[in-house]
């Protein structure tokens, strides 16, 4: 069967079962779309810019186990998108984005619209392909999936000249993928795994510790099978939350920065560690030195051999799938009637560090605290709605005060820290769960970021229910200088902001502003039931001094929190 180059795309995609691409057309992909309007099977979804088309693909992947796909076009296309690419990049999200590049005769002429994308992309891409002949595009757009969804997932950029999109080629989709110099090791070693049983049977001051690898591998329930047949204190990293339940007993919260006192003092003190999908960064353990002070056996699973040893040094190294060694490690201690050690005075000395309730906040009913708001968000949904976020203080209140527990509900940039994520990726979430609560908790700041999206939003009818933490500042900036800076509040504040009901009324949405802590309630309310078929703002206008706890200093070790009684 001969085709163009479009068509093999197109057909590519259909091959893979795309169901939504995310994108904006330009000169150089202007053959793609032209086959892209031709069929039904791939959805096309507009967005109003490249970054958000990205994004979308990555909350439609977050929330899906699948591959997100995105198209630009080149130049400002591709460079656009690239703030989603590495986005996608720090938290091994696996995306395709095929990109259009200018004719092959014109690459390194500076011709209209061309820059070197592969180039451009390739310190935040897992690969990327140029491809030079309209032959090899049906082989690399199946390379390009395989290789983004296995071993650690990632994004893979497909960067198509014009003039091959046009040329004709024979079109054959590949069964299989065999790459040399990429076979990612899924299997851990039993030696190593025997090992580490051992270590956990002994253990005294026992912790698991684990992060997103949980969730991208879809190990949830693995992981919360091993930890209840152990009984031992659970930790997940804001990227693993949802991985194990945040309301079973044996959860001591997210660690880190803005953890719970009890898990940054278990994960400090505990004298055996479990890593699990986690890679010791520096938002979760804080200072490596303060943190290797405290004598420790550490088992780290993870699918990357690279992110092992990486910042701590560990004792039992095990590369695999996460939901493979999870499995194996459970079947040994459970063939061999393999009990535990005591850890009942462990458990009682984590009591007496959730005695400090390090999360309780002063409510108020002249002024909304959004930590309040987030509980009631909580309670109105049940816990049952996909969260995603923007970045900063109101990120961090999600984080602590919406309970997750089933993964894949909670989307939000953890590495790169990208504000404007929220919005599109809400978008791809809804996409893909049409019949499922999607809230964006954001704030004032963030969300102008990527505001756009709301005519996107309009067009394809979605629903989202975006929760705007209004405090008039960029909040985390301002806390910093508040606690570090004294009080220097240098260009943090929030002047000249628009009306944000009036501005989604003006996107054809319904915007509601809410003052008073005795609406916050019947608002949500209203949004979720009332208007659940409708795109509904609320612009909550909370409490501007309000700050962040606990809260670990860059720089400073995990027990050296500061906590909101110490101020």
């Amino acid at each position: 069967m001969v085709l163009t180059g479009a068509e093999i795309v197109v057909r590519c995609l259909q091959e893979e079962k795309v169901d939504y691409v995310f994108g904006y057309p330009g000169g150089a992909v202007l053959f793609i779309y032209d086959e892209l309007f031709k069929q039904d099977k791939v959805r096309h979804v507009l967005v109003r810019h490249e970054q958000a088309a990205v994004h979308a693909a990555d909350g439609y992947s977050r929330s899906t186990e699948r591959v997100g796909v995105a198209l630009v076009t080149s130049g400002p296309g591709a460079t656009n998108a690239v703030t989603g690419i590495a986005t996608a990049y720090m938290d091994s999200i696996p995306l395709v984005i095929i990109s259009g590049q200018v004719p092959t005769a014109a690459i390194g002429l500076d011709a209209f619209q061309e820059v070197d994308t592969v180039g451009i992309t390739r310190p935040c891409v897992k690969h990327n392909f140029l491809v030079k002949d309209a032959k090899d595009i049906a082989d690399t757009i199946k390379k390009a999936f395989y290789i983004a969804r296995t071993g650690r997932p990632g994004p893979v950029l497909v960067d198509i000249p014009k003039d091959v999109s046009a040329q004709t080629a024979e079109f054959v989709y590949p069964e299989t993928v065999s790459l040399r110099s990429y076979n990612p090791t899924v299997k851990g070693h039993h030696g190593q795994i025997k090992k580490a049983a051992q270590l956990l049977l002994e253990a005294k001051r026992p912790m698991i510790y684990s992060g997103g690898g949980v969730v991208l591998s879809n190990a949830s329930e693995q992981l919360t099978r091993l930890a209840r047949a152990l009984g031992f204190p659970v930790t997940n990293t804001l990227m693993g939350l949802g991985a194990y339940p945040a309301s079973d007993k044996q959860f001591v919260g997210m660690l880190g920065m803005h953890g719970t006192y009890e898990a940054n003092m278990a994960m400090h003190h505990c004298d055996v560690l479990l890593a699990v999908g986690a890679r010791f960064d520096d938002r979760v353990i804080g200072n490596t030195a303060h943190f290797q002070a405290e004598a420790r056996k550490i088992i780290h699973v993870d699918i990357d051999p690279s992110s092992i040893s990486k910042r701590v040094k560990v004792d039992v190294p095990i590369v695999g799938d996460v939901k493979e060694v999870l499995e194996e490690l459970a079947r040994l201690i459970d063939a061999e009637k393999l009990n535990p050690g005591n850890t009942e005075a462990w458990w009682r000395q984590i009591g007496e560090w959730r005695d400090k309730k390090s999360m309780e906040f002063k409510n108020s009913d002249e002024v909304i605290k959004p930590q309040f708001v987030v509980q009631k968000l909580w309670e109105i949904t049940g816990g049952d709605a996909f969260v995603a976020t923007d970045v900063g203080q109101h990120q961090m209140w999600a984080a602590q005060y919406y309970g997750f527990d089933k993964p894949r509900r909670w989307v939000t940039s953890g590495g790169l820290g990208t504000m404007g994520f929220g919005l599109p990726a809400a978008m791809g979430i809804q996409l893909a769960n049409p019949d499922k609560p999607v809230a964006v908790i954001t704030g004032e700041g963030s969300i102008q970021m990527c505001i756009q999206e709301l005519s996107t939003c309009k067009q394809y009818r979605i629903p989202l229910k975006i929760i705007s933490l209004n405090n008039r500042y960029l909040g985390m900036v301002r806390q910093w200088q508040e606690f570090f800076h004294g009080n220097r509040y240098s260009e943090s504040y929030m002047d000249s902001l628009p009306d944000f009901a009036k501005l989604a009324a003006a996107y054809g949405h319904i915007g509601i502003q809410v003052t008073k802590p005795a609406d916050v309630e019947g608002a949500l309310r209203d949004a979720f039931v009332k208007h659940k078929n409708e795109l509904v703002f609320i612009d909550f206008q909370v409490d501007p001094t309000a700050n962040v706890f606990p809260m670990v200093q860059g720089g400073k070790g995990l027990t050296e929190m500061i906590l909101a009684e110490d101020l």
